[in-house]
């Protein structure tokens, strides 16, 4: 299936070549050099170990890439609310020459994405989440695992509410099928922010049914 799917994209590579996803510019690995540059400004590389800056969480690590904030904020809005999927390669494609987070993350077996609903899926067309696990196991040879955390409840987004209102809220709204596929792993759970943390812990709280050896976190920005 992996080389169905690299088939594919060559072609597609071949009809509509790569640009970079924030001038536009034509670029290989949809990031021209001009805006590399800007994007490790921006850098902000952190692998926090939870019990340091973060408290009574379900995972173990967190990794990102970027505060969220000024440039960074606008485009992840643009990838995730505004039809611009193709972000995801310029985000992916930059995050995995960082050799600090690329060596992390092959310290784990198998990557999960936040799921959405189904709902949420039909109207944006994409799970922005998914997206970028999917490229990262695919750069990475790592297993990814996409039938086993599952959203079942369509909410009010996190982003519109506080903190306190955004733990009631993601509560009893994910469940865990297959557990058998992550016993005893290494498990990666993909994001695309983090803020409070509410979701992820939610997900990361859900996982630890299967009894998984490890949860961390990978997140493009944190608030």
């Amino acid at each position: 299936m992996n080389k169905i799917l690299k088939i594919q994209e060559q072609i597609l590579n071949l009809i509509y070549p790569q640009t970079c996803g924030i001038c536009g510019k034509l670029a290989q690995n949809s990031l021209c050099p001009k805006c590399e540059i800007e994007l490790k400004k921006e850098s902000d590389i952190n692998i926090i170990q939870t019990g340091e800056e973060i408290e009574d969480k379900y995972f173990n690590e967190l990794m990102y890439i970027f505060k969220y904030e000024g440039q960074i904020r606008k485009l992840i809005l643009d990838y995730k609310f505004n039809e611009k999927s193709y972000i995801y390669l310029t985000f992916v494609n930059f995050l995995l020459k960082n050799k600090k987070i690329f060596e992390n993350i092959k310290n784990y077996d198998t990557i999960i994405s936040v799921p959405i609903s189904k709902k949420r899926l039909k109207t944006r067309g994409y799970n922005q989440s998914l997206l970028i696990a999917r490229k990262i196991a695919e750069q990475t040879k790592l297993e990814l695992v996409n039938n086993c955390l599952i959203k079942t409840k369509n909410i009010i987004e996190q982003s519109k509410l506080n903190k306190e209102d955004r733990i009631q809220n993601i509560q009893g709204v994910y469940e865990l099928k297959n557990k058998q596929l992550i016993e005893n792993k290494k498990i990666l759970l993909i994001d695309d922010i983090y803020t409070t943390g509410s979701t992820v812990n939610e997900c990361s709280k859900i996982l630890r049914q299967g009894n998984p050896k490890k949860i961390g976190i990978l997140v493009l920005a944190k608030d």
